[in-house]
């Protein structure tokens, strides 16, 4: 079967959809490339779907990979039957694979290898046999002190160690006890005795258990991360009732003497060759299902952060808050660039107070400030108070969130954008440009230090880093790049640049001026037609000559463009501003075979709203005043948050007090949640409710629970009740009365 009817049948796909898309990556276009401007091609298949087909291959080709050399070793020891070759070439996966590999993979000496140089295999296959004749008389045959064979129990213990060995590297019973482990497998976790203090974090799993198939990514992480401190203990474990009657089955055929020399060795085998490596084994392979979903989780978490709404081109003072240190204060044109940055110390008295409102002032009105940022880490919430009762009017004030700014500020990124400043004015800086737009300061810092992930560091850096990737250029391309103001490190991500051509066309700019067309970009050295393909869609140029430099439209497209507005009688521009104009527009009538319903439906989309940012508006926010710490909080508070990071098992929502709180899956609604990316989103302004405060663990849980709304068929229900008790209660008394009645003077 050819890869791509694999493909196609593995993610219900049509073949043709997947033999195209291979052949558009493989001539180098991006996935955001095919999915925006190939539709026609490919069926109109999404990043997800592009992405899974690319991912697939990839595995596919390894595993050929992989098979070349498997084939070659075994020609090369001349154990290359037709049989296993064919096994070989039909194995569909990496395990099944390297299980019909074992037996002639080279090794290390072992027990087996030992005994098969004494020439004790003979005795083995007898045993296995299980033929009823003498085992000791066969084995007296194969007793030779020269060889080291030095009796009869020495001779069976070495063919014993041989079948060990066999049906431990048998590749059928290999799958099975495989599938026996992931089915019926525990994870065992427990704190190594006396770390009791220093595993406080791990106390869940001080004495754990639960199912291997159902335990969670996040658990899994835990545990390892545990185990990898020395502060827990995780063994796998399977009761061997489940296990060794598969063995027996298979190489049990009788009940002599020789079937208990077997039985002897399948508990050998078991105990000492296949639990343990069935344990390596199922540990890497609930470790790589965990990194899946860790990293899956933390890529849509990336993104969502940098999809989070901007603030636009506005003056911006940004401050990176502290206390003994004071805060460092920048103030930021339009384009981020700095004009001024100073220290102020609100919090060390009141006469430096009283000079740092002076301050504050001073700089908003010298450089008609529109809004003011400050850092949420250290001191966050205080400056962010004393700025608020300034009461400057018409500045907008955002705590944002700072995670990473001090990566950003030590980077050779920082150092040559601030190369006469320090990395206080750096890291301010970054705070600023963060509220004015997430995506643009965002792409300079490695990902895994922007604070939207859990155990990102305990994952599988390699598939994390091309997720990431993935995430930052699914991002770049689907908002569009400002081809004239944007840096190197944004237009590296742009479909089919990269930092050489991205550094090439700063060059160019710098040298040149402003870019007046997308067509001018031909100009740039090493950017060839197929760069320019890749990319120019993606790129857009404010109030150029051609409008549809300015949107999504992809100038391949431009001539099909001119001649719907000519077929009207009108220019480009004036598709752009009239509706009613676009409404005359009969799209079958442009249809041909290279532009579809989808490219033109597409096109649509971007004349009536061209260049249009896919992102939210911004919206104001601020925190409970007078909650600053977690001394603070009380068990009932309704605050208001936002949300900071996503995981499998709820949200973390900051609600100012420099510690995130927890909304468990079963807290964020009032309906069962399955995956907490149905309700929330990272940078979601959200309202809760604090339902446990533990200071000594730093742990904060919260509710996004409301009260139930009762409906009308339940108030008439109640109000029934209510009334039908108002309606018993002179019985109810008068049988009270004739009761005491009775007890008074008798019946």
């Amino acid at each position: 079967m050819s890869h791509e009817i694999r493909i196609a049948q593995e993610l219900a796909l049509a073949e043709k959809q997947v033999s195209t898309t291979l052949a558009l990556l493989n001539e180098g276009a991006s996935i955001p490339f095919i999915a925006r401007y190939r539709k026609e091609i490919t069926g109109s298949l999404d990043e997800v779907q592009l992405t899974q087909i690319r991912d697939r291959a990839q595995q596919l080709h390894d595993l050929d990979k992989r098979r070349e050399v498997i084939l070659k070793s075994l020609a090369d020891q001349g154990k290359l039957t037709a049989e296993l070759e064919e096994r070989v070439k039909a194995a569909e996966t990496m395990a099944s694979l390297e299980d019909l590999y074992l037996p002639y993979k080279p090794k290390r000496k072992t027990r087996a290898s030992v005994a098969r140089e004494k020439g004790l295999e003979p005795l083995a296959e007898l045993l296995l046999a299980q033929d009823g004749s003498s085992i000791r008389d066969a084995a007296q045959a194969y007793v030779d002190a020269g060889k080291g064979v030095n009796d009869i129990e020495e001779a069976l213990a070495g063919a014993r160690d041989i079948i060990a060995e066999r049906i431990a590297e048998d590749a059928s019973i290999r799958a099975q006890t495989r599938q026996v482990f992931l089915e019926k497998g525990m994870f065992s976790a427990k704190v190594v005795p006396g770390k009791e203090e220093a595993a406080l974090k791990y106390k869940d799993y001080y004495e754990w258990s639960e199912p291997l198939k159902s335990a969670p990514s996040h658990r899994i992480l835990a545990m390892r991360r545990g185990e990898k401190e020395e502060l827990l203990y995780l063994d796998i474990e399977v009761n061997e009732s489940e296990i060794l009657p598969i063995l027996d089955h298979a190489y049990i055929k009788g009940a002599g003497e020789a079937s208990a020399q077997v039985r002897m060795a399948i508990l050998d085998g078991y105990k000492r060759l296949l639990k343990p490596s069935m344990e390596t084994e199922v540990r890497m392979l609930t470790r790589q299902r965990a990194d899946d979903e860790a990293i899956r989780v933390f890529a849509e978490n990336a993104r969502q952060l940098l999809l989070a709404a901007p603030l636009g081109q506005k003056r911006v003072m940004a401050i990176d808050p502290g206390f003994r240190t004071g805060c460092k204060t920048v103030c930021l044109d339009e384009q981020g660039m700095l004009l001024e940055n100073t220290a102020i110390f609100p919090h060390n008295g009141a006469a430096r107070a009283e000079e740092a409102a002076k301050t504050l002032r001073f700089l908003v009105d010298k450089h008609r400030i529109q809004a003011i940022a400050i850092g949420n880490g250290t001191a966050g919430r205080e400056t962010e108070d004393f700025v608020r009762k300034l009461g400057i009017p018409e500045v907008t004030v955002v705590m944002v969130n700072e995670s990473g700014a001090s990566i950003y500020s030590a980077s050779e990124v920082a150092r040559e954008e601030f190369p006469d400043h320090d990395v206080t004015v750096r890291g301010a800086v970054s705070i600023g440009r963060r509220l004015m737009d997430p995506l643009a300061e965002l792409v300079k810092i490695d990902p895994k230090s922007i604070g939207v992930g859990q155990y990102q560091h305990d994952v599988d850096q390699t598939k994390l880093q091309t997720a990431l990737d993935d995430t930052v250029v699914s991002c770049v391309n689907a908002v569009g790049v400002e081809l004239n103001t944007a840096s190197k490190q944004i237009l590296a991500y742009v479909s089919g640049l990269g930092p050489s051509l991205a550094q090439q066309i700063v060059s160019y700019r710098q040298t040149n001026g402003a870019f007046r067309n997308r067509e001018e970009l031909k100009k740039v050295p090493r950017l060839g037609d197929k760069a320019f393909e890749q990319a120019a869609g993606f790129l857009r140029i404010r109030n150029a000559e051609n409008p549809l430099d300015g949107s999504a439209v992809h100038p391949e497209r431009y001539v099909l463009v001119e001649r719907m507005a000519a077929d009207l009688g009108h220019k480009v521009a004036d598709l752009l501003r009239d509706e009613q104009l676009r409404k005359q527009i009969p799209l079958r009538n442009y249809i041909s075979e290279t532009v579809g319903m989808p490219t033109l439906q597409d096109i649509m989309a971007e004349l009536a709203k061209p260049g249009r940012d896919p992102r939210e508006q911004f919206e104001q926010f601020s925190f409970t005043e007078g909650v600053n710490s977690i001394a603070d909080l009380r068990v009932g508070m309704r605050l208001p948050g936002i949300v900071t990071n996503i995981t499998a098992f709820g949200a973390f929502v900051d609600i100012g007090v420099h510690q995130d709180g927890l909304v468990h899956l079963s807290q964020l609604a009032n309906r069962f949640v399955k995956d907490p990316n149905e309700v929330v989103k990272v940078q979601q302004k959200v309202m809760v409710t604090v339902t446990e405060v533990d200071e000594k663990r730093n742990r904060i849980s919260l509710s996004m629970k409301t009260e139930e709304r009762q409906t009308q068929p339940q108030r008439r229900k109640k109000e029934d009740s209510k009334r039908a008790g108002k309606h018993q209660k002179p019985e109810s008394d008068m049988a009270s009365k004739l009761a005491a009645l009775r007890s008074k003077f008798g019946s």
